[in-house]
């Protein structure tokens, strides 16, 4: 009797699982792609996540031209732009970030490496000329700052022959930019630096929800 159960056959679309390592990687892979898929494709749904929050705004030239010398220039590998609904968070940062503020952002700079501040509200913190400063030196504001310097941000111009191409890019996928503010974009960026660009990306963050 005990013989007969020991021998009994195992499940073999089990037991064909287990032994075959090919088999195993596919099938985990489907169940992670499925899983992924229930959690994120609702989110393109659902109003609160794709619909701008009152008073936000999309990039103006110079925003967005900051934009681009941030992620550039790797600044969201030392600073996040998400801040967690925790008090200790709220606390130093102000009001927790809200999906609605980022449906112009692509990409969104949500992340979690904080080697510096999260800045989604810095935005107004600081004056134009104490961003100034920082960017050149660091720790001319901050002593204790690890941050490097960007001092050539203040002699590179900003290119003012991409910009209008990037905004009819922007729109392709939801932004609203009109024709007139695309036209005109080049002019409103001439002659200005990286590092004007850059302060006016800084301070356009989070001051749209109060």
């Amino acid at each position: 009797m005990s013989d007969h159960n020991n021998s009994a056959p195992k499940s073999f679309s089990h037991e064909k699982v287990e032994t075959n390592n090919f088999l195993l990687i596919v099938l985990t892979l489907l169940v992670v792609a499925v899983g992924g898929l229930v959690e994120i494709v609702p989110l393109f749904f659902q109003k609160s996540t794709t619909e701008a929050v009152a008073g936000l705004k999309p990039y103006t030239p110079l925003q967005l031209m900051g934009r681009d010398v941030y992620l550039r220039e790797g600044c969201y590998n030392c600073h996040s732009q998400m801040i967690r609904p925790f008090r200790a968070e709220t606390m130093r940062y102000g009001h927790y970030s809200v999906a609605g503020e980022f449906v112009y952002d692509h990409p969104f700079q949500w992340g979690s490496k904080r080697t510096g501040p999260d800045l989604h509200r810095v935005g107004g913190k600081y004056s134009d000329e104490w961003h100034r400063i920082h960017l050149n030196n660091p720790r001319d504001v901050v002593p204790e700052s690890n941050m490097p310097a960007y001092s050539w941000l203040e002699k590179n111009k900003v290119d003012d022959t991409v910009v209008a191409q990037h905004m009819s890019a922007l729109r392709k996928v939801g932004v609203p930019y009109s024709d007139e503010e695309i036209s005109g974009a080049a002019e409103q960026v001439k002659g200005k630096t990286e590092m004007d660009a850059v302060i006016a990306y800084l301070q356009v963050l989070g001051r749209s929800v109060k």
